[in-house]
Parts: C-alpha cells; structure tokens; sequence
C-alpha cells in the first residue's frame, strides 16, 4: 500500500460483520479490544468475570466495519450464573463472524485454555483465529515456541486455525494487521452501526460496570464475585442552566450476605467514599458531563444462585 490510495468506483465490496475474542482471564482481550477501537471501551481488569455484560467495540474502516462482541470468560460452571454464563457465550460464538482466541505469549498453554479451546472445537461453522497476545514480554525463541504449541493444540482438538497471529497491543504492533486479516471473513454488507459509534452498550450498563469496577478495587479477594450494580435511574438535574448541566446517578451495589456490608462501606463509610469519587470520575469522562451519584449498598442474599434476583440483576 503505497503512501496515497485511490478509491475507485470499482472497490472491492464493503463488508462488516462480529467478531469476538476469546482466553482465559487476563489473556489480553480487553487490552487487545482497546486497541483496536483507538479508546478505551471494555473495563481492563485482573480478574475474571468483571465484563459480565457484552460490551461492544466498533472499528471503523472505509471499506468494512468490524464489530467486537465482549462475550463473558467462559469457566468451569459452578453456579446458576456461570451455567447460565457458559450458555450465552456459547451461543455467541455460534452467531459471530470470527472468533479470535487470545493466548498470552508469555504463559505456558494450560489447562484454562485447553478447556476454551474444547468448546470452541465444538463450534464447526465459525472460523476461528489464534491471537497470540503480549508478545513484548517474550524474546522471539519463545514466542516461537508458543506458536508451534498453539498449531500443535489445533491439531490435537482438530481445530483449523483460519490465522495464528503474533500481537502486541501495548505496542500497536500488528494490531491494525490483525484487522486487515479480520475484515476479509465478513459478509459483505453495509456498515452496521453509524459512524461516531464506538460501543453500543446502554449508557446504564456501562456505568453499572465502572461502579463495580471501582467497588472491587482493592477488596477483590475478600468479595471477587458477590457484587452486583444496578443503576436505577439516571436523569439531568432539573432547573440547571444549559451550560451547566448535571445529571443524577441512583444506583444500588448489592451483595450477597450483610457480613460484606461493612468491607464495601468501610470504616466511617470511608471505602464506600472513595468508590463514589472514584467511579464519578470514570463516568464523568464517559459521558462528558458533571454527575451526582447516590450510591446506597443492599443485600441481595444469595443472587448468584437465585434465578429471580438474576433476572432482577439483568444476568
């Protein structure tokens, strides 16, 4: 591609469609999602089910639009809601164009991502693409290594990898390749989403998402799953002059059991303060405008196993 391209009228098809990315916990996918996109999007975080709810990435292109579907880590089901999380991801990978499989370059492949690499056995239609992440932190004997034993685990599992790429997200290195090597298995199709969209996740969703985010800073091992945000309403402060508008956030944090209360609220209610202030200034930056948020913690006892609560919950 020389340094000035001519759009003809000719020009090979638009196309656009969904891809989703794939891999354990901290395999890279959200950082690889931000990456592509140009912003940040998915919430990046150390442990495994934080991006409970799909959130979507838009790359934009003159001649494609690539859709990124955020599908939940798939696991080991110990719960109503991990059941119920392994069968919206299955259903997911089934409905997408692509699947990328994220495998960190610096780990050895285990047990985790021998059981995503089963499943996505099973998915025979959708072409699927081994995504070797971080590969900044290996030298290139490694790295070598991981991709003779990623080629390996495909023929193992009779998978037919349609790509094996190398990516290095903190570095942008490839991560345009990897879209170059995306876009050719879409449909063709016009765009799907209008231009300025980045993510079509309700604005509700994703703020419930920064909140739990900031409420599982720092007490994630004394609470790593039993914390759900529910925004129940959100709505501009009345009587406020046009140029100085202020939007209202109501939202609940609840917990499984009221032994948690007090680690979330913290002594003083000092914790649940620096949540608020915390997470107000994600949201702020999100939605680009002032907010007052009214946090309140609840008991939900028991609602990971609980249909009617997950229901209540959104899951």
């Amino acid at each position: 591609m020389g340094a000035m391209s001519v759009r003809t009228e000719s020009s090979a098809a638009h196309r656009a469609g969904f891809a989703c990315f794939v891999g354990r916990p901290n395999a890279g996918k959200s950082t690889l999602t931000n990456a592509l996109v140009g912003t940040k999007v998915a919430i990046t975080s150390n442990r495994p089910q934080t991006t409970r709810h799909t959130v979507r990435g838009i790359v934009h292109r003159p001649e494609a639009q690539l859709v990124l579907v955020d599908t939940p880590g798939l696991h080991k089901p110990r719960t109503l809601l991990g059941e119920r999380l392994n069968d919206v991801v299955r259903t997911t990978w089934s409905e997408v164009d692509v699947i990328g499989f994220c495998l960190p370059a610096d780990q050895k492949l285990g047990p985790g991502d021998r059981y995503i690499a089963a499943e996505l056995a099973d998915i025979k239609k959708t072409p699927k693409v081994a995504i070797v992440t971080k590969t900044d932190l290996v030298d290139s004997k490694a790295l070598a290594a991981q991709l003779i034993a990623i080629d390996q685990l495909g023929k193992e599992l009779g998978i037919e990898w349609a790509e094996i790429i190398p990516v290095s997200a903190v570095g942008d290195t490839q991560v345009s390749l990897l879209a170059d090597l995306l876009v050719p298995m879409l449909p063709e199709s016009p765009p799907l989403y209008p231009e300025g969209d980045l993510t079509d996740e309700p604005e509700q969703v994703m703020v419930a998402e920064l909140i739990r985010e900031a409420a599982l800073e720092g007490v994630r091992d004394e609470l790593p799953h039993s914390i759900a945000v529910v925004v129940e309403e959100m709505l501009p402060r009345e009587d406020r002059p046009a140029d100085k508008p202020l939007l209202d956030i109501h939202a609940n944090v609840y917990i499984e059991r009221p032994s948690q209360k007090g680690i979330i609220i913290g002594p003083k209610g000092k914790r649940l303060k620096e949540v608020g202030t915390k997470s107000r200034k994600h949201i702020e930056a999100l939605l680009g405008t002032p907010v007052f948020l009214d946090l309140h913690v609840k008991v939900a006892k028991d609602w990971q196993r609980d249909p009617k609560q997950l229901r209540k919950l959104g899951f």
